[in-house]
């Protein structure tokens, strides 16, 4: 499942960055996340609609969870990807592994800060300052270009926190943990496109497909992947996935969008990447030994 993350999340930057050549950003993200509601939901339905197993009814916690792993995120990647590459977004995906440890940390049983994790963190740090800083790629020659990064880099401090909240819930079907939320993201994103950017535009037969791929795959299809991971593995280990996603989404921006390979965005990628690395070494020992 880890490794079909990875590969499905590093190319949905560059379906992004392809269909927003034909759809506003916002509506982008609500046919996303429309589209992946409606086979969630049905799928859930078909096997039960069971939601909470116990008597506890963690209903802030799911608000949360649906707000931060669909709604949010999806609008801030949908409009940053105007200003900078996909390559760029992926790499901001690897800070998420980072993000999740001070909160887990505090928040999760058995997943305390240690030295080798809080070293792993700075070096981790130290390559998000690479990534956001202004010499991290060349100027687009868009003033909304450093918005846009930081647009990226809060996404993926959306997913952390989410990722977090998700492991601390209590007993939850996972098919209806990952129906609910999007439910919830659609009542937010849908409104919200049409407050920023009117009636729903139509779109040329190509630029559907792309939506479509988008809302089946990385959302729908990885939305269920990204729960069973987390409520069985905990979101330390979920984040390994990170690993994969800046590489796929550097290497596919190169070769099919032709993005340019900065110098920068490479050192940004090495000294996250080796942060995370550092801080999840139980966690690859885990994965391998098994």
């Amino acid at each position: 499942m880890v490794l079909a993350l990875g590969l499905v999340w590093g190319a949905t930057f560059m379906f992004i960055d392809i269909a927003l050549e034909g759809i506003t950003p916002y509506w982008l993200a609500a046919g996303r996340i429309g589209f992946a509601t409606v086979l969630t939901v049905a799928v859930w339905l078909w096997m039960g609609g069971r939601l909470f197993l116990t008597e506890e009814r963690a209903w802030g916690a799911m608000l949360n969870v649906g707000l931060l792993s669909t709604a949010v995120p999806f609008m801030l990647l949908s409009w940053g990807l105007q200003y900078v590459t996909s390559g760029f977004a992926g790499v901001s995906m690897a800070t998420v592994a980072l993000m999740v440890l001070p909160l887990a940390h505090f928040l999760v049983p058995g997943e305390q800060m240690t030295l080798r994790r809080l070293i792993g963190f700075l070096i981790g740090f130290v390559g998000v300052a690479v990534l956001i800083g202004p010499e991290a790629l060349a100027p687009s020659g868009s003033a909304l270009e450093p918005f846009g990064r930081l647009a990226c880099v809060a996404a993926a401090s959306c997913y952390a926190i989410s990722s977090v909240t998700m492991r601390r819930m209590p007993a939850v079907d996972p098919i209806g943990l990952s129906a609910v939320p999007l439910i919830i993201g659609s009542a937010l994103v849908i409104p919200v496109a049409f407050v920023m950017e009117g009636p729903p535009p139509l779109p040329d037969r190509d630029t559907l497909i792309v939506v479509a791929v988008l809302g089946l795959l990385p959302t729908a299809g990885a939305n269920l992947l990204r729960v069973l991971v987390i409520r069985s593995a905990g979101p330390v280990f979920m984040s390994l996935t990170n690993y994969q996603v800046p590489l796929w989404s550097v290497f596919l921006g190169v070769l099919v969008l032709g993005e340019p390979l900065r110098a920068s965005l490479l050192v940004a990628l090495v000294l996250i990447l080796a942060g995370v690395f550092l801080s999840q070494w139980g966690a690859l020992k885990r994965l391998f030994g098994r």
